[in-house]
């Protein structure tokens, strides 16, 4: 086989996780456009309702339950998607989007970094505080975040966190089936909060294309082009390539929502992206490996 020929499969894995990214994040941009409407809440049920019925039209994962599975992870798992997706959607009602994916990266970050012990993972972590000081409203500043939404978008992260470990548990047990009954689980969590902030605007017709949007940008497509990926790449590749989320997070908010960031936030979310790759590179397991659900 000629080098050209290994190469392609490998490029062509790139572009698809990059393509699965920009995905994701025009999802998000599209949701944030359904505030007004539906609220946060709302956009919430919408994707993982809509994702919900998708997923399991597509997977059928009925025909293949059966025997002792490991339902407590399951649920972790599923109600772990629920309540991220929850709270990161509340984060974009008062921070920008670039800047929520930032704080919602620390918890996989954490979560890789945890009883680490070498030097350079050190500088990893003095990187993530560095760029925490830049982002959280610790001081007056003429663009201070919304620190509600600042606490909604580390909770995203902690539910980012739990996500992997649960999903870890529930991958075993169920497989690929996994993330279908996971966000079918996370929607039986989020429709209830939709339906009691927004009620019958749920129902608009008028909406529900926006609602499919979200749904299909925002997990549908991106899950499958993850996991075309994955099976592709090595997972210190795909976990470098996933922390240029934030940037394209980023880059998102700037061309579709019109969002604006001070050069110190720009600042902030590079130092996190380059403590997201370093850990990435260096970490002993990939903790990152996971396709994404937030």
């Amino acid at each position: 086989m000629s080098s050209r020929s290994a190469v392609a499969p490998v490029a062509l894995a790139i572009g698809v996780l990059l393509i699965a990214m920009v995905s994701y994040q025009c999802g998000a941009s599209l949701a944030k456009h359904l505030f007004p409407q539906v609220g946060a809440q709302g956009a919430t049920a919408y994707r993982l309702g809509l994702s919900a019925l998708i997923l399991l039209l597509w997977r059928r994962p009925w025909r293949r339950l059966g025997g002792q599975r490991d339902w407590r992870a399951l649920w972790g798992y599923g109600l772990s998607i629920g309540a991220m997706n929850l709270v990161f959607y509340m984060s974009l009602r008062t921070i920008p989007l670039g800047i929520a994916v930032a704080l919602e990266f620390t918890g996989p970050l954490a979560l890789a970094l945890f009883g680490s012990r070498r030097l350079l993972d050190f500088v990893w972590i003095a990187l993530v505080i560095a760029g925490l000081a830049l982002l959280l409203p610790l001081r007056e500043q003429a663009q201070a975040l919304d620190p509600v939404g600042v606490m909604y978008a580390l909770a995203a992260g902690v539910g980012w966190a739990l996500y992997i470990v649960l999903g870890k548990k529930a991958g075993a047990a169920y497989g690929a089936d996994a993330v279908t009954l996971g966000t079918s689980i996370g929607a039986l969590l989020a429709i209830p909060f939709g339906v009691a902030h927004a009620g019958s605007a749920l129902l608009s017709p008028a909406l529900l294309p926006f609602a499919l949007g979200v749904a299909v940008l925002s997990s549908a497509l991106p899950y499958t082009l993850e996991m075309i990926a994955l099976t592709k790449l090595p997972a210190r590749t795909f976990s470098t390539l996933l922390s240029l989320e934030p940037a394209v997070a980023a880059m998102a908010g700037v061309a579709l929502l019109g969002e604006r960031l001070s050069l110190l936030q720009w600042l902030a979310i590079v130092a996190i992206i380059v403590a997201a790759a370093g850990t990435a590179l260096s970490v002993q397991r990939p903790t990152l490996t996971e396709p994404l659900a937030n």
